[in-house]
């Protein structure tokens, strides 16, 4: 995005040297994170932090990691001993006055960091560099009341720093272009991949990765399933973790506190208001794993996989086009079941004896039987990925028989996947998720806050995201996912749902 800023004539033609001394502003996991980079990228690290002993108590947390990786054999002792030389505690801001840069990781409020950010302002040489590590604070409000406002640029990291290779590089309305460059350059150089980001609410992560959250809290909220079948569904489709077991690792309180943060800042826009289910969990102390109790008590066990199973199956017939029919063609045949074709259908799906099964389009099951005047019909979510598919979501018609449900688990098995048996709402699990945070990406395109690129790369690295939300596009088609979004809209009436308009010229196109 350096095409979107401006260049102040700032002096700075070149990333810092590979021994240029790096400040770092914060000795919390953060902080500590980002002077470990430093230091073995070769830079010599002055850690300063305004809590007594704070610093040394760094200090030997990052000699007790890189311990832990000569003890593996993945780093010589003398290595490490060089890094913990190059990281040296500082007592006051003066001791950083000949760094070439410096970056600040103290606490998320606005007024301490304008504070620090102004000082260091007027401590540093011509030419020096300022970063914020902030996640959510708006780097033109950060750079109000700093004399040169040019040199401050969003540098941040994401934990654990040594092992996350994302760095946004965050611009606000008078960073230079060539500073963002030169942050950028310094990124590779330390190893990590940067996206560059206008300073907006959220950058590209933290807004792009609501709707995981947030689709999650709404199903909890309609009763749609349980925690454990949603974090099933979306581990499905490739996710690492579910979205509640991530919340809960995360902590209830930082996510909450980080969704209010974005709405707020988003004028209460509909897409990023908090969830009741939330609140009453923070209200309720029920933190995550930090109190050992969440949506879950404790980590969540794995479920048993599911091994296939032959049954006697009614007639099987696979209806309509698209890469979802394509991707169950493929694994039906993986797994040996005959089935005809039937392309020439007007909807998507499977057709089993008497069932239809039609791929999520955001409607209900009601809503479909009751259109098309079937009883025995089900909606069935999205198989993006049916090689690692384990569990996939179906919601049944009011009016399907016990027969034809029992028919489809049946199926189900035989195709090496658990049946979640989720309450008939808008868009299931996977469909709706997916969708949204296509529509999230998009909109952030369409906004100028990153290109394209930027927002599968920064998904891919900095929340571990199968793919981004223009790779699931490609997949997808934007027909698919803007004719879920409309159903959406229309069965909640929120603006929650409105298609982004990069998405609808993607369809008309």
């Amino acid at each position: 995005m350096t095409n979107a800023m401006h260049s102040s004539g700032w002096h700075v033609a070149q990333r810092p040297a590979a021994d240029a001394l790096i400040g770092v502003v914060g000795a919390g996991v953060m902080g500590a994170g980002i002077a470990q980079v430093a230091a073995q990228a070769g830079h010599p690290v002055r850690l300063l932090d305004v809590r007594e002993g704070a610093a040394a108590a760094a200090l030997a947390q990052i000699g007790k990691g890189l311990d832990g990786l000569v003890n593996k054999g993945r780093m010589e002792a003398e290595e490490r001993a060089a890094i913990m030389a190059r990281i040296q505690p500082a007592r006051q801001t003066a001791e950083l006055a000949d760094a070439t840069l410096v970056i600040e990781v103290i606490i998320e409020k606005l007024e301490p960091k304008q504070a620090l950010l102004q000082e260091l302002d007027g401590l540093l040489g011509e030419g020096a560099i300022i970063a914020t590590n902030t996640s959510s604070i708006s780097v033109t409000a950060l750079a109000n009341g700093m004399k040169h406002p040019q040199r401050l640029v969003g540098m941040h990291f994401f934990n654990p720093v040594p092992l996350m290779k994302l760095v946004e590089v965050v611009w606000g309305a008078e960073t230079d272009a060539g500073v963002a460059e030169v942050i950028a350059q310094l990124a590779r150089s330390w190893g990590k991949t940067p996206v560059h980001a206008k300073s907006t609410p959220g950058f590209i992560v933290n807004r792009i990765a609501r709707p995981y959250y947030a689709e999650t809290l709404a199903l909890l909220q309609e009763q749609a399933g349980t925690p454990e079948q949603i974090d099933r569904a979306l581990r499905s489709a490739g996710f690492r973790m579910g979205p509640c077991e991530l919340m809960d690792l995360i902590g209830h309180d930082t996510n909450y506190l980080v969704t209010q943060s974005v709405f707020e800042a988003n004028f209460g826009d509909k897409r990023y208001q908090p969830s009741l289910v939330q609140k009453a969990l923070v209200d309720g102390g029920r933190l995550g794993r930090k109190v050992g109790k969440g949506f879950y008590a404790g980590p969540p066990t794995p479920p048993a996989p599911i091994e296939p199973v032959s049954a006697a199956l009614p007639a099987l017939s696979l209806v309509g086009r698209g890469p979802l029919v394509e991707a169950l063609s493929a694994w039906l045949t993986h797994r040996g079941l005959s089935f005809s074709r039937g392309e020439s259908a007007d909807w998507v799906g499977l057709v089993l004896g008497e069932v239809h099964l039609h791929l999520s389009d955001g409607r209900t099951a009601a809503q479909i039987a009751h259109e098309r005047r079937h009883a025995e019909l089900a909606v069935m979510d999205w198989p993006v990925a049916p090689d690692r598919v384990d569990g996939l979501a179906v919601a049944f018609g009011p009016r399907c028989s016990p027969e034809a449900r029992e028919a489809v688990r049946q199926l189900w098995h035989a195709l090496g996947w658990e049946l979640l048996d989720l309450r008939d709402v808008p868009g299931l699990a996977v469909a709706r998720t997916v969708a949204m945070l296509v529509n999230e990406g998009s909109d952030a395109v369409w906004q100028g806050v990153c290109d394209e690129q930027g927002a599968d790369l920064a998904m891919k690295l900095g929340v571990n995201y199968p793919a981004g939300p223009f790779e699931w596009l490609a997949l997808l088609g934007a027909e698919r996912v803007v004719e879920l979004l409309d159903a959406l809209f229309a069965a909640y009436r929120s603006e929650r749902y409105r298609v982004s308009p990069l998405l609808q010229q993607r369809r008309w196109a």
